[in-house]
């Protein structure tokens, strides 16, 4: 299996408001850019829609590292949470269940690690991130 780097970042201008995703891939020396977003939106949906819209790019089944900013969507994988969520059908009380139920089908496909950045402290793809997030969203 290809070994694949994500990176990931969600913003929104008011939330809800105007919102962004970014995410860049890295296979070897390749490097992707997508970006995308919402008129009416949160920055949790999109955080988690730029970890989606990056798995769901990759053409076959990969060994990923997603890097994210966001503790929400880290923890969600590196604390169990969501494997509950899971079990439990996306019910009790749990927000963006839709985006949820999409982000678990992709990381059945994929072999995917998550690993949380501090934001805004330097990490060059996590800046390039959040620099294709606020772009779109300031975009619309």
């Amino acid at each position: 299996m290809k070994e694949v780097q994500i990176y990931t970042d969600g913003a929104c201008r008011g939330n809800p408001g105007r919102g962004g995703w970014g995410a860049i891939l890295v296979y070897g020396r390749f490097e992707r850019e997508l970006s995308g977003g919402e008129s009416e939106t949160t920055n949790n949906r999109m955080e988690l829609t730029a970890a989606i819209e990056g798995l769901a790019a990759l053409k076959e089944p990969c060994i990923v590292t997603l890097y994210s900013d966001s503790k929400y969507l880290v923890d969600a994988y590196n604390e169990g949470w969501v494997y509950n969520w899971h079990r439990n059908n996306w019910q009790k009380g749990l927000k963006n269940p839709d985006l949820w139920e999409r982000l678990f089908a992709l990381t059945v496909t994929h072999r995917v690690k998550f690993v949380w950045v501090k934001g805004h402290n330097g990490h060059d793809y996590n800046e390039r991130c959040d620099r294709l997030a606020t772009a779109y969203a300031d975009s619309l």
